[in-house]
């Protein structure tokens, strides 16, 4: 079983969705990944909902703030990278020409996060463990097995990253694609990067769970309401790969075997 106890400052370490309707989206990934729930409530208007497997946390689910609602925002999922101090990756967020979309804030034993945009408008969290680490299961069934940066110019997007959290890159031939950027940390990859194969999407980080057989999973997902985006396909050398949204609309990728350390 996979399980991490720490991640390295640049290190996707955690994913969340924000939902419209966290119930319906509880019951649909418990529904394909098997998934149980923990709820913490952050206040009378806050729920959030810690899915676990195989005893360890796997990601966050909570109810979308009503103000995003009302701005006609869809559910999504975030994916965060570990940071050593929030604070100090903040202000290089604003300085490498990304914003902010929420300021510095204290999850109290746990740690402090930010949600920001990178300089493509993409949306990205930080996260700096004072107390949980992320996801402490990864790779496996049920769980996140990769994160990918789709924006429309890979290259124009790299020096954020570099600057932030000191991602460095590398690209070349993964699979079919001749040109794809493994992102990496102290010469390890820990994600990717890519020119947007649906440019219809927008800029997102895409967030891929393993799963036994993306065929059948397929199948289970549209049995419970939601939907298909790129039917699976496979990549040589890699694995099996499909791309669905949920019931409430939040996109996320399905993959068997896969590129996960």
């Amino acid at each position: 079983m996979p399980k991490v106890a720490s991640y390295a400052q640049g290190t996707p370490c955690w994913v969340d969705l924000s939902s419209t309707d966290v119930d319906g989206a509880r019951a649909f990934y418990a529904g394909i990944f098997g998934w149980e729930y923990a709820a913490n409530v952050m206040s009378p208007e806050m729920t959030y909902y810690l899915a676990t497997k195989n005893s360890g946390n796997v990601a966050g689910l909570s109810q979308q703030m009503p103000e995003m609602a009302a701005s006609g925002i869809p559910s999504n999922w975030t994916t965060y990278l570990a940071v050593d101090n929030v604070d100090e990756a903040a202000a290089r967020v604003t300085e490498a020409g990304g914003s902010l979309m929420f300021p510095p804030d204290e999850v109290p034993g746990n740690g402090r996060m930010v949600i920001a945009t990178d300089s493509s408008g993409t949306p990205v969290g930080l996260w700096e463990a004072k107390g949980m680490i992320g996801s402490s299961v990864v790779n496996e069934p049920g769980a996140v097995i990769w994160n990918e940066l789709q924006v429309d110019d890979v290259a124009a997007v790299l020096p954020f990253y570099r600057s932030v959290v000191g991602l460095e890159a590398e690209t070349g031939p993964a699979g079919d694609m001749s040109d794809y950027t493994q992102l990496m940390v102290s010469g390890r990859s820990v994600g990717g990067a890519l020119a947007k194969p649906m440019p219809e999407m927008p800029n997102n980080w895409t967030v891929y769970f393993n799963v036994a057989d993306v065929d059948v999973t397929a199948a289970k997902i549209a049995e419970l309401g939601g939907h298909v985006i790129a039917p699976p396909f496979d990549v040589s050398t890699i694995g099996r790969m499909g791309v669905f949204s949920d019931p409430q609309g939040a996109v996320f990728a399905l993959m068997a075997g896969g590129m996960g350390a």
